[in-house]
Order: C-alpha cells, then structure tokens, then sequence
C-alpha cells in the first residue's frame, strides 16, 4: 500500500499536538530582562525555571482560533490582496501581459536566459534592503500562470517571487528587521560589515539562480519530470483558456500594468522610507483596486463580484496562517520556549572559532523552526548569542551572520505562516514542496557552513 502523505492541515495540526504533548516533558523557563538604552533585553544570565502551564485537550482545540486571532493582521493582508488581484485579473491586463512575455520567451533567446536571472535578482534585493517577505505573497498570483504559460511549472512560479525574496532576506545587507535588529542588540554599529554581507548575498542569489536555471531547464524539455506535474494540468488548461480568449495587449492593458507597476514602486517606496508595513500595504492595494477597476472599466457589480471571489478562493489560505500561528502559541503560553533556548545555547561552545560560528548557525536554524519573525528571532537570540560570542572567540558581527543564515530554512518549515500560506495560494501541498526543496536546502547548509569560516577565522567586525 502506498503511504499517503497528510495534507497541509493535517500536517500542522499534528504539530499542534506533537506541540501540546511536549508542554508535558519540557520544564517551563525564563529569562529575565533588563533595559539598555531605554528598551527591554534579554538577560543572558538571568534563566530560571519557572512552573511550567502544560497544554491540555482544551488548549489544543483553541490553538486555531487563538492563531485566527494573533495572525488576524497577515490574514486580513492576504485576503484584502487577493480580492485586489481579483480586479487586476478581472481587467485582463495580467493575462495579456503573460501573453505577451510568452510570445517573446518563444521568438527570443535573450528571454529566455534572462528571465529567471533578472526576477530572482530583483525579489533578492527586495529582501535584502526593505525586508521582502509577506510583501512576495501577491506575486505568486503572477509568476505561477505565467511560469505554467512558459512551459514550466508551479514551483518555478512560486520560487521566483517568494524564494528569491527569502534568500535575498537570510542574506540580507541592508534589510532593517533582521540585519539592522541583530546588530543594534548586539552593540555594533547598524549595517556595518557591509562588504562580505554583499559577497553573502550575491552568493546566496547566484546559487538560487543556477538551481532554478537548472531546474526550469529540465522540466521544459520533459514537464512530466515536476513533481506538482498532476497538479498543473487543470491550471495549465485554465491557463491556457484564459489566453487563448485574448486578442493581445490593448491601451487599457498597457495603462493598468503601468498603474500596477506604480503601485508596486510605492510601496517599496513606501516600506524602505516611511516604514510601511502589513496596514499601509493593505489599503495601498485597496486604492490599487479601486484604481485600476475604474481604468478597466469594471462596473461597480463586476468589482465587488470579482473582488470577493478572489478573497474567498484565499479563506483555506487563512486558516492555514491560522493553525501556523497557532503552533507557537502553545508553546508560548506553555513557557517552554526559553527553557529550549537555554538548552541549546551551551552546545555552542568549541575550542575551535570556525565550529562555534558554525554550531550557533545550526542552533539559529533550529530556532527558526518555531520563531520565524526576523525581528522577533533577533530580539529573543542575540542578547545571548551576541555575549556568547565573546566566550567562544568570535565576533559579534559573526554571530549577527550566523543568526541571519539560520533563517535560510524558512521558505520550507511548516511552521511559517507566509510559507504555508504562499503554498496554498498556489496550490500546492507542503510534502510536494518540502521534497523539491531538499536538494536546494541541502546547498543552502553546505553554503552557509562555508562562508561562516572567513569571518570565525578574521574575527571580522
């Protein structure tokens, strides 16, 4: 009998409970604070166990609704989002431009080689500079029919925006929620050490683009050869109706694209120089939609069909960042998330500079498991990591680094609201991604391993 493999909500809801059993073998724990320049820190010396608050029966059950609750902000985004997109792709100026770039990937070799360089780079440096992650989310409703229109398949469609920006923001150089965070705690000046960071990132991207290369390579010559190969025959076809009804790229086309693309600029205007996040990006696609439904001449019917038709083909999105949430929930009202941090923080000590670099990478990737906020990860690891550091021989910039390559994983945990929700909004189950992913993981550990060793052995600062 062939093993079958649960689907998305059923995975999470066996880490929900795997979760709430383990509320009863882990002692509860915490760390104390203290306050450095005005805000609260960690107190690296300050652990105790504490009486720990087992999660019952009860506690399981209201797991989902609690991370309804707590994820309420993201949830909100993704629907306001997909209605938004609803309109765009009502006005068929997306389908037109698919077209258009399909044709040209057709006629032009240039296109083609450049097509997944150029993207990949462009999402890499979102995340790099403004911190790019929940912002990729909307794109994955562009890049999978077009990546599907040009012979590929729904990987390639979902890696370009939402990998690309992962790695670009595990790489990141001037990414203020995780770099600019971490070093802050740290004591070390904000987006310094800018010179191997950039050798990091341009790394990181060139690896993602020679494997996606690779990768696209293989499926356009035998799309039997994907694993999300059955999954995409019905998009294919729904792809394909959708084209085959347009004439071409028309003004209005032309003049909603143009609109979307000053948008897009906006709001990275937006986040990188007024510090927009999740609220201002919502109602800036909310103007976006009622913008664009006017341009494309949608009726006040048309709009509101197609943008609640697009919120609710997202409501199995919502509820999967729910139970997402809802993991680190238990654990946090469990208390035991301190009591595991402090476990692993002495199995970072080595004679060696190289090995403690590396070992404190290995613990940030475990810890990126179940905390998978950039900034939340910083403000919880780095007042410890950072006067670690000091003990075992490395500097803190190194250790700033090796808490930011620990986030490499994301784009594969289950755990991770943004991810499992990206996934869902494709179509496609974690077990068929997670095991695509497992190759390009694997490079992503051997790599990170490898340019964690200049910096352990110059003690860069």
């Amino acid at each position: 009998m062939k093993l079958r493999i649960p689907n998305t909500f059923v995975l999470l809801f066996l880490i929900l409970a795997m979760i709430a059993v383990a509320t009863w073998l882990v002692p509860g724990g915490q760390y104390g604070t203290i306050m450095v320049d005005g805000k609260p820190r960690i107190d690296p010396a300050s652990f105790q166990y504490v009486q720990s608050n087992p999660q019952g029966f009860v506690a399981l059950m209201m797991a989902p609704i609690k991370g309804f609750v707590e994820a309420a902000q993201i949830i909100g985004f993704v629907l306001i989002v997909g209605g938004a997109f609803a309109v765009l792709q009502k006005t068929e100026a997306l389908d037109a431009m698919i077209r258009s770039v399909a044709r040209a990937h057709t006629h032009s070799a240039f296109v083609r080689a450049m097509l997944i360089p150029v993207f990949v780079t462009i999402f890499s440096l979102g995340g790099a500079t403004f911190g790019m992650s929940e912002e990729s989310i909307p794109f994955v409703l562009i890049f999978v029919p077009l990546a599907l229109a040009l012979g590929y398949d729904s990987i390639i469609g979902v890696s370009i925006p939402f990998l690309s920006a992962q790695v670009g923001f595990a790489a990141a150089f001037l990414n203020p929620f995780n770099v600019g965070v971490a070093q802050k705690i740290a004591g070390i000046q904000m987006f310094s050490g800018i010179g191997y960071r950039l050798i990091v990132w341009f790394v990181a991207t060139a690896l993602t683009i020679a494997f996606l290369m690779w990768y696209a390579a293989r499926i356009k010559k035998d799309p039997t050869r994907s694993p999300s190969y059955a999954l995409d025959i019905e998009k294919r076809k729904e792809s394909s109706a959708a084209l085959a009804n347009l004439a071409g790229m028309t003004t209005t086309h032309a003049i909603v694209l143009l609109l979307f693309i000053g948008f897009m600029t906006a709001m990275v205007v937006g986040v990188i120089h007024f510090g927009w996040y999740i609220n201002e990006i919502a109602a800036l696609f909310m103007v976006m939609a009622i913008v664009v439904g006017v341009i494309g001449r949608l009726d006040s019917d048309e709009f509101v069909a197609a943008f609640l038709h697009g919120a609710r083909d997202l409501v199995g999105t919502a509820l999967v960042i729910a139970l997402a949430r809802g993991t680190m929930i238990l654990a946090q009202d469990a208390k035991i998330i301190d009591t595991m941090l402090h476990a692993l923080v002495p199995l970072v000590q080595s004679a060696n500079p190289v090995f403690a670099a590396q070992k404190m990478f290995i613990i940030q990737t475990v810890i990126n498991f179940f905390l998978h906020s950039g900034t939340g990860q910083a403000a919880l690891t780095m007042p410890i990591m950072a006067p670690l550091a000091d003990l075992v021989g490395i500097s803190r910039q190194t250790a700033v680094l090796a808490f930011q390559l620990g986030e490499l994983t994301l784009p594969m945990i289950p755990t991770s609201g943004v991810t499992v929700g990206v996934l869902a909004l494709a179509r496609i189950p974690w077990i068929t991604w997670a095991k695509w992913m497992v190759p390009l993981q694997l490079a992503y550990f051997v790599m990170a391993l490898l340019l964690l060793i200049p910096p352990a052995l110059t003690n860069w600062s």
